[in-house]
């Protein structure tokens, strides 16, 4: 099944050169990327967007993450630098990061748009920013900032 999705074919693209270049490490990650979307795509039984794939990606940096918080606490400093080049090449495909102010206008226009004036509307103003901002930004922050922007 060929994709059509822009950002796989890069990320396959990417996948052919470094198994051309011989970087194993960097191959082997992409690899375990690839296997992650198309697992996505088998459990969805459809072919998956690149946001869906900004979602997976997302995924496997926070689990790693977690890892080498594990890792250094185990005092295997070794696993730990597996765990950061992973991180360092999933990074690459993900989208250009969003500025606090960018943020910030992307809430108030959500919030304005729904109407949303309590801290119950929470749900739906996150349910809403969550495609606009998916990959782009800590989602932990943006909870924060919408909790102070319904609380006042």
């Amino acid at each position: 099944m060929e994709s059509g999705t822009r950002l796989r074919q890069e990320i396959t693209e990417h996948m052919k050169a470094a198994m051309r270049s011989g970087d194993t490490k960097r191959r082997d990650t992409i690899r375990l990327l690839l296997a992650a979307i198309k697992q996505r795509e088998i459990d969805d039984r459809t072919e998956i967007d690149d946001v869906a794939v900004v979602v997976v990606i997302e995924k496997m940096i926070k689990q790693r993450k977690d890892s080498i918080t594990q890792y250094v606490a185990a005092k295997r400093e070794d696993l730990a630098n597996v765990e950061r080049y992973e991180i360092s090449v999933l990074q690459a495909y993900m989208p250009q990061a969003f500025s606090d102010s960018e943020v910030e206008c992307v809430v108030d226009e959500i919030i304005a748009s729904i109407g949303a004036k309590r801290q119950q509307e929470m749900g739906k103003v996150i349910a809403a920013l969550k495609p606009r901002l998916a990959g782009r930004v800590d989602m932990g922050k943006v909870v924060k900032l919408v909790k102070t922007k319904l609380s006042n």
